[in-house]
C-alpha cells in the first residue's frame, strides 16, 4: 500500500477552472526542483539547488501550505528515529506553473490543416463555436431576464478560462469582460477564434445588441463586450 499523501489544494468547483498563486523566484526554482526528482526528500532538493536544508524545507514547507507540493511520510526502516522521513511530489494544483506548448501545438496542427484544405479550419472554428452554443443553452434558457442571462454567460465564460465578469451599466444594458484569453495563442493566428466568440454571444443572447469594445489582439488589456437590449 502506498502511503498516504497530505496537501492544502485550493478548493474548486466541478467545472471551475482552477488558478495556481504566483511564486517568489526562489520558490518556484524548488517547485521545479521537486518535478524533476518526482519524489524527492528535503535533502535531495537541496542537494540539486545547492541551498541549505532549512531553506529547502522552508521553501516546501510554504508550497505545500499554497498546495502546490504533497508530503507523503515514508515507512522507517529498522533502528531508524528521529523526524519521519516525508518526500514531496508536486499536485496537479501546480501543473499551470510549469512550462507549456499547447498554444504552439494547436497551431501547427491548424497550419497543417490549412495548407491542405483553408475550408477544413474554418469549419472546426464552426463546430467548436456550435457546440459551445448547443451547451450554453442549455444554461442560458432557463434564465427569464437579459439579466440574469448575462450573468449565466459570464460564469459560462469564467469557467472556460477567460477570467470574466458582468456588470450592469444602465437600463438594458451590460458589459462582459474577459480578463484573459484561454485560446490566446490561436486567437493571435486564427480570426475565427474571435468571430465565433462573438457569434456565441449573440446566439445566446438573441434579445440584445452586441458589440465588442475592447480586443485584446488588438492590444487592449481585456476583451469587452457590451450589452444592449433591443426591447428596452
Amino acid at each position: 500500500m502506498s502511503p498516504a499523501r497530505t496537501s492544502r489544494p485550493a478548493a474548486s468547483s466541478p467545472g471551475e477552472v482552477t488558478v495556481a498563486p504566483p511564486l517568489p523566484a526562489g520558490r518556484r526554482v524548488v517547485l521545479y526542483g521537486v518535478r524533476r526528482l518526482d519524489d524527492a526528500t528535503v535533502d535531495e532538493v537541496a542537494e540539486l539547488l545547492d541551498m541549505t536544508v532549512s531553506g529547502a524545507r522552508q521553501h516546501l514547507n510554504a508550497l505545500a501550505d499554497q498546495g502546490l507540493v504533497e508530503a507523503a511520510e515514508q515507512p522507517r526502516r529498522a533502528g531508524e528515529r528521529g523526524r519521519p522521513r516525508l518526500t514531496y511530489r508536486v499536485t496537479d494544483l501546480a501543473d499551470a506553473l510549469f512550462p507549456k506548448a499547447y498554444g504552439a501545438l494547436t497551431n501547427e496542427l491548424l497550419g497543417y490543416l490549412d495548407d491542405e484544405d483553408a475550408s477544413v479550419v474554418d469549419r472546426i472554428f464552426a463546430r467548436r463555436r456550435d457546440e459551445r452554443i448547443r451547451r450554453g443553452a442549455e444554461r442560458v434558457g432557463r434564465k427569464g431576464t437579459l439579466g440574469a442571462k448575462v450573468r449565466e454567460v459570464a460564469e459560462i465564460l469564467d469557467a472556460d478560462g477567460y477570467l470574466a465578469t458582468a456588470e450592469r451599466t444602465g437600463t438594458g444594458a451590460y458589459r462582459v469582460v474577459e480578463h484573459n484569453c484561454a485560446i490566446a495563442a490561436v486567437a493571435r493566428r486564427y480570426g475565427q477564434a474571435c468571430s465565433s466568440e462573438i457569434e456565441f454571444l449573440r446566439a445566446l443572447l438573441p434579445g440584445a445588441a452586441i458589440e465588442r469594445t475592447k480586443h485584446m489582439v488588438a492590444g487592449d488589456p481585456h476583451c469587452a463586450y457590451e450589452i444592449r437590449s433591443l426591447l428596452a
